[in-house]
């Protein structure tokens, strides 16, 4: 059944729009609800005659402003049914993008996928696997909790982190996304709420959907964490779970403090729900000193917490490895959603990231250093060649969560990939919609394409805003949307 905006809704939210000419002024106001999900996406608008009414203007400036806003690619016609709201290049064509890196040519600069390249030190864990492997191959090579030195190597980093584990807790994965895929099958039933983060990692929030949960979101704004709002939003949901990411939340940054985590724990108890804590980004620290003083884990303020951890993140992107961190009275359940889904992840890459962990004062300082550098540079570029997009430096993570003066951020990325860098605009990480004016940048390339995928964005950004400020007729106006969208 499709949605529908009422007339008179849309007369309300439209409000004193300029009237210089009317058409154009209500295509405008129109395209901005659109971008800022106040009319979300998919959603039928009222029949030219009922927002004639509604907005007491004539016909003719209902009619060219819905052409103009099909013809800017915020609006589509449907034969028999009416018009349709949109954004740029397809919301679906977005959503795929973030489910999988680009794969252009040579001169594409891809940072739709916050992932960096192997780490120094990489290549001697494999080896140093190589050599243990042999001592598996007798058996049948099936460990659905995991090869038990990596299970222990996970439980000791977490007593390090002031949260006693015992191995028997841990269940190694194949990658953070299968983790949050088995908790959701473990922990809830069709139609239970699960509160999530907005914005918030979209893979995520898919692998919930997919086990029938309803998503209710609470609002992470560019300053932070609203905890009272989230404590409400609780309150008055009852969910089942809370998804979150506290250590350097993506796609913002932000790092919750031990006294937020408390407050917040504080709130799971009195509402009974348990919470999800991503940590996939945790080990990602930038800031001098900070690696050594991070905040306690989650679970240590909140009973009953489960906590996803991830290597490709930490270490790289191919070793397809994560886990989950649960109570000993939670793992049983687990254990039977997950051998549902699989029956456990390879033994040599598990190997290899017990390797790994066991020499992480080496691997890891390396790799912070990298990003670092990565980061300063897209920093330095933003300023240069984008001085009116406003950010704010996180202290780790992977990623800039900028916010544009306007919301045009996907018009802006569709407008980008065109000129050859791939980012993802804010919407993507929305879970009801919305979002336009933020384009997450991940720093994880070279300090040089970063650089060169700034200039192109600038430039994508300048021949948008050019676009979107021209006034011009909807005849007219054709050919310049054309070069907005993207098939």
């Amino acid at each position: 059944m499709s949605r529908v905006v009422s007339a008179q809704r849309v007369a309300t939210l439209a409000g004193d729009f300029p009237r210089s000419p009317a058409y154009l002024g209500l295509a405008e106001g129109l395209r901005v609800l659109i971008g800022d999900g106040r009319i979300g996406i998919g959603v039928r608008l009222p029949s030219e005659r009922e927002l004639t009414a509604a907005l007491d203007v004539s016909r003719t400036t209902v009619t060219r402003a819905y052409e103009v806003l099909r013809e800017s690619g915020y609006a589509e016609a449907r034969r028999g049914s009416g018009t349709f709201t949109r954004v740029p290049g397809g919301q679906r064509r977005s959503h795929d993008r973030a489910l999988m890196p680009g794969t252009g040519g040579e001169d594409v600069i891809d940072l739709n996928c916050a992932a960096h390249s192997a780490p120094p030190g990489l290549v001697e864990s494999y080896q140093r696997a190589t050599a243990q492997l042999p001592a598996y191959l007798s058996g049948p090579g099936y460990f659905p909790l995991g090869v038990p030195a990596l299970q222990a190597r996970i439980a000791a980093a977490y007593d390090a982190r002031g949260l006693p584990t015992v191995p028997e807790q841990v269940m190694v994965t194949a990658g953070a996304l299968a983790a949050a895929s088995i908790v959701a099958q473990a922990f809830t039933a069709p139609g239970e709420r699960v509160v999530v983060e907005s914005p918030t990692y979209p893979n995520a929030t898919q692998a919930i959907r997919h086990a029938g949960a309803r998503l209710v979101p609470a609002a992470v704004d560019p300053d932070g964490w609203d905890l009272d709002t989230m404590a409400a939003t609780m309150r008055q949901t009852s969910p089942r779970l809370a998804y979150l990411i506290p250590d350097f939340q993506n796609p913002t940054g932000h790092l919750m403090s031990d006294a937020q985590r408390e407050e917040l724990g504080a709130a799971l108890a009195r509402t009974r729900t348990t919470v999800v804590a991503d940590e996939a980004h945790q080990a990602l620290a930038l800031a001098p000193g900070l690696a050594e003083s991070m905040p306690r884990p989650m679970a240590a303020y909140a009973d009953g917490a489960i906590t996803i951890g991830s290597a490709s993140k930490s270490y790289w992107g191919g070793l397809r490895l994560g886990w989950v961190r649960a109570p000993l009275a939670d793992m049983e359940r687990l254990l039977q959603a997950r051998i549902g889904l699989d029956l456990g992840a390879p033994v040599f890459e598990q190997l290899v990231l017990a390797d790994l962990m066991e020499h992480a004062d080496e691997v890891l300082p390396a790799h912070r250093e990298r990003l670092v550098a990565g980061r300063d540079a897209l920093v330095t570029a933003l300023g240069e060649h984008l001085p009116e997009w406003r950010f704010r430096v996180p202290d780790g993570g992977l990623a800039l969560w900028c916010e544009l003066p306007e919301p045009l951020a996907t018009a802006t990325t569709a407008e980008a990939e065109r000129r050859g860098v791939v980012v993802a605009p804010g919407p993507v990480f929305a879970v009801e919609g919305g979002l336009d004016r933020y384009v997450r940048i991940p720093w994880t390339a070279s300090s040089d394409d970063l650089t060169e995928a700034v200039r192109r964005l600038a430039a994508a950004w300048e021949h948008v805003t050019a676009d979107a400020h021209r006034p011009t007729s909807p005849r007219s106006r054709r050919g310049s949307a054309g070069r907005v969208m993207v098939a």
